[in-house]
């Protein structure tokens, strides 16, 4: 057997205590499945005395990530801090400098300088490895750029925050407004330090933007992405949709199109009978759709201690058997910039708006859609009190200009009580 490989660890939080579980109770098993033994030599965190769980006393410690990540007893540095700058990025870039491979759970530093951190791994010869960066226990990573191989993929979709799903599940189950789920969301540690990196969706763009690269071969263009988080949908949409049949889900869609790469994260009405649709609670789902395979759809964890530190372990295994590859599927240099693309593919739209009780409000509203080359489907209105009405909208196919169009001529209507909302109703 050949020699061990050596793992520094920084980051001794819920996914990195994970990895050292799956360590010290799977030792035989990896050893047998890798080909070699695989062992920590030392770890990094910010509180050495904190009770974690799981004695450390067997590894060296080092207060400095950057320190642990450049030792000559670690041949694969583990990054389980998270960010896209300080301590993360910097210990990354020098244990690459320092010729060590890298393994990472940290989307937001692959997002933001995936590009960059491609290729000085590729320009040093070593590996950079990140599967437990997209959907946490779903091997996505791997579907793309080995199972699909022989594909070219046609489109990349999927719910990929849990916190969010979470909340709009637990909307229309509960019938809770949007405000107290997050509140409970928050409570039960559902959320991000951040919270808006959940439910403003930036979390789940991160992922989407990682899978785009490797889906099309561009470089990695978070700021491509049109984002729109979950914070104004509210109870009434949850019930209305669910009415109709569908099931509200902040949804992530890349395509490539002749326009460029279309790349998007916005909440979206799906079939209540599709996989997206009965997707409950904190589970992720990715949709790949390739030339060759049709459509293929992954559901699992998207975080949590043992998922995650799955996926961190699939990769360092791959390294361990001697697995040698481009970061994102192609070599760094050959990845193409793609020309951020606006979503114009017609799709039918959900609207909900309270008109004014007045006489022909109603019919003011229709004439705006026709003038704008919308038409209606379907068209529902609900109980009103003395002032307002509440009317409910489904279009059939239309662009976004054709909609945006009528949303802006709704405003001179004198008839709106409140902004109207819609919500793209997608195909899957």
């Amino acid at each position: 057997m050949s020699a061990p490989l050596r793992l520094g660890i920084a980051g001794l939080g819920t996914v990195g205590i994970g990895v050292l579980r799956i360590i010290r109770q799977h030792a035989a098993l990896l050893a047998a499945r890798s080909g070699r033994e695989i062992v920590i030599s030392a770890v990094s965190a910010r509180d050495r005395t904190k009770d974690r769980g799981v004695p450390l006393d067997r590894y060296a410690w080092e207060d400095d990530p950057v320190a642990l990540a450049t030792r000559d007893d670690v041949d694969a540095f583990v990054e389980l801090i998270g960010g896209d700058e300080g301590p993360a990025k910097q210990a990354v870039e020098a244990a690459l400098a320092a010729g060590k491979d890298v393994v990472t759970a940290n989307k937001a530093l692959l997002a933001i300088h995936g590009q960059a951190l491609a290729e000085q791994a590729e320009g040093a010869g070593r590996v950079f490895r990140y599967e437990a960066a997209v959907a946490g226990g779903i091997p996505v990573i791997k579907s793309l750029t080995e199972g699909l191989a022989g594909n070219e993929i046609t489109r990349v979709m999927g719910v990929m925050n849990g916190s969010c799903n979470y909340i709009l599940t637990r909307m229309e189950s509960a019938g809770l407004s949007y405000e107290e789920v997050f509140a409970e969301a928050d409570g039960l540690g559902y959320l991000e330090a951040d919270p808006q990196l959940d439910v403003g969706g930036i979390d789940a763009a991160h992922k989407l933007a990682i899978l785009a690269s490797l889906a099309f071969g561009t470089k990695v263009n978070f700021d491509g992405i049109t984002l729109e988080g979950i914070d104004r949908v509210s109870i009434d949409d949850i019930h209305a949709a669910a009415d109709m049949g569908y099931k509200i889900k902040l949804l992530g869609v890349a395509q490539k199109t002749g326009r460029g790469l279309e790349q998007r994260m916005q909440p979206c009405l799906v079939p209540d009978t599709s996989p997206l649709g009965q997707l409950e609670g904190g589970t992720n789902m990715v949709v790949l759709d390739g030339d060759a395979v049709g459509q293929i759809v992954l559901r699992g964890p998207g975080a949590g201690e043992g998922p995650t530190a799955s996926a961190v372990m699939a990769d360092v295994c791959d390294i361990a058997k001697g697995w040698r590859g481009p970061v994102f599927g192609l070599p760094a240099n050959s990845l193409t910039t793609a020309n951020p693309a606006r979503a114009e593919m017609p799709a039918p739209y959900y609207l909900r708006m309270s008109l004014e009780d007045k006489p022909g409000a109603l019919a003011k509203i229709a004439t705006v859609l026709g003038d704008a080359g919308v038409s209606i489907d379907r068209m529902r209105q609900y109980g009103h009190d003395d002032t307002s009405a509440p009317v409910l909208i489904v279009t059939h196919k239309t662009t976004p200009d054709a909609l945006n169009a009528a949303l802006a001529a709704m405003e001179t209507t004198s008839v709106l009580s409140g902004a109207p909302v819609a919500l793209r109703i997608e195909a899957v």
